[in-house]
């Protein structure tokens, strides 16, 4: 029987990757420690805070009693990497005491968090369970990533990601299809590309932009000063993307979130050609129907 995630009722909602449905959701921090890009509105009506180790032993131990053969947690919210390492080494290793199946702890995590952390901080951190770091890209263009106000740069993103790799961990990656609208798509695809291609990572996940009410990115679009791509727009940035992003290592390649035009599946750069005669094929019906052509 498959274990039912699980977490918190009476706080605001959790957050989670698809991959971690099944998973423990232990929130060790609320919110976003960041929580100012201008396209996100998963954090913006919470106040950040670090949640207490009072708070977070008990709902560890609650949850023992009732799933004590549980193999998989996540550690929420949006940058769980926040914490110091002595406070994570703490959480992860009450975890593998009260759950002995435990196979794999993962979290997300902001660049500019990783980069504090040292290499030995890191590898720490590894050895003591933690499999996997999600880690948002959104765009490999700094002027994309100013205007949105990811507090990063480029450069930042790469060693940030890199450092994940060089510790021995998974990293899971996501880029945000039209985030620089119509006016910064060309190079949005091409710095996204180059960005990708200098990390290698080991999965690679497509989001489409959504304009959320409440943020100040659809703000800008109800003033006319950024202009969304329609959704085929958005498959050119996409083909583009594919078609400039060189990778070394086998990188698994997702892009079935609702908000994309098409959904995609692949390992690159094994099935780099298969995946851009996917979105092709899409192509000549989108144009059919676009009122833009």
């Amino acid at each position: 029987m498959k274990e039912r995630p699980m977490m918190a009722s009476k706080e605001p909602s959790i957050f989670r990757p698809p991959g971690e449905a099944n998973s423990f959701l232990l929130r060790v921090t609320q919110g976003c420690s960041h929580n100012q890009c201008t396209f996100c509105s998963m954090y913006r009506q919470v106040r950040f805070r670090v949640r207490s180790w009072t708070e977070v032993e008990k709902e560890i131990i609650q949850t023992a009693l009732h799933h004590p053969f549980l193999r998989r947690v996540f550690l929420a919210d949006g940058n769980a990497l926040v914490l110091g390492t002595a406070k994570l080494l703490n959480i992860i290793n009450t975890l593998h005491r009260h759950f002995p199946k435990l196979s794999r702890v993962t979290c997300y995590a902001a660049p500019g968090d990783i980069l504090k952390k040292s290499p030995q901080e890191l590898d720490a951190l590894k050895q003591a369970g933690l499999r996997m770091i999600y880690m948002g890209i959104e765009s490999g263009d700094d002027g994309v990533l100013a205007a949105v106000n990811k507090g990063i740069t480029s450069d930042g993103i790469i060693t940030a990601g890199q450092k994940v790799l060089q510790a021995g961990m998974k990293l899971s990656t996501m880029v945000i299809l039209g985030l620089g609208g119509r006016e910064k798509s060309r190079v949005h695809a091409a710095n996204t590309a180059q960005v990708i291609s200098l990390i290698n990572p080991t999965m690679l996940n497509f989001l489409t932009l959504t304009l959320y009410d409440g943020t100040p990115l659809k703000e800008e679009a109800s003033k006319g000063n950024f202009q969304p791509l329609t959704p085929l727009e958005t498959l050119f940035e996409l083909k583009e993307i594919l078609e400039q992003v060189s990778l070394v290592r086998p990188c698994i390649l997702r892009s079935d979130h609702l908000s994309n035009p098409l959904p995609l599946a692949g390992i690159l750069p094994k099935d780099q050609k298969n995946l851009l005669q996917d979105v092709a094929s899409l192509l000549p019906t989108l144009q059919i129907r676009s009122p833009f052509l």
